[in-house]
């Protein structure tokens, strides 16, 4: 009797020693079916990646050009190229158009934009977009891009290191001769006097 109840408690000591171990078998089964888990997310990684190279659009194809006349070509060689400080710290760049001669490319927002000088009957110089989508316009004092399509400004006061010379004598002309600039702000005003006369 003393060895069957010496062999009950042994069974009792290995069945409380086993059964942590049994615990542990169903988790160890579990992880197997979580890799199975894992995998769709490592699709749904991937898939990111495809998407992402789709959403990069391929460049533009370059626009034909034709050749310069004349006209054209005088009116490149007025364009100002180089670096244009403008409004609320931005910058746009001309630069002669490297293939054909005549053109410009006005450089904004790493955006290259293909334009045509062309000289206005006002004395404005007309840098217009071979695709028509904008427009920069060079006057003496300084320079603006519009987008022609929704009829909006993209930049304005765009001053070239000429454009501030020409300002800069402008306005050592008027403080030369001061009887000149009131005749012109007469000339530029509504007729209306200070003091109602």
């Amino acid at each position: 009797m003393l060895f069957s109840t010496l062999r009950g408690n042994v069974t009792a000591l290995i069945l409380c020693a086993a059964l942590p171990a049994l615990a542990q078998a169903p988790a160890a089964k579990a992880p197997a079916t979580k890799p199975a888990a894992a995998k769709p997310a490592a699709k749904s990684a991937a898939k990111p990646r495809v998407a992402a190279a789709k959403k990069t659009p391929p460049p533009p194809p370059e626009p034909v050009l034709t050749d310069a006349d004349e006209s054209q070509l005088a009116a490149a060689e007025r364009a100002y190229m180089g670096l244009y400080a403008c409004e609320f710290k931005e910058s746009v760049v001309i630069e002669k158009h490297p293939k054909v001669a005549g053109y410009v490319d006005v450089i904004w927002k790493q955006t290259r934009i293909t334009m045509k000088p062309v000289l206005s009957s006002t004395g404005a110089l007309r840098l217009e977009d071979v695709t028509g989508r904008t427009l920069m316009i060079q006057i003496a004092n300084k320079s603006m891009l519009l987008d022609t399509k929704i009829g909006q400004r993209l930049l304005d006061d765009c001053i070239h290191p000429e454009q501030e010379k020409l300002i800069a004598a402008a306005k050592a002309a008027r403080l030369a001769d001061p009887e000149a600039d009131a005749a012109a702000a007469a000339r530029s005003s509504l007729g209306i006097a200070p003091g109602g006369q």
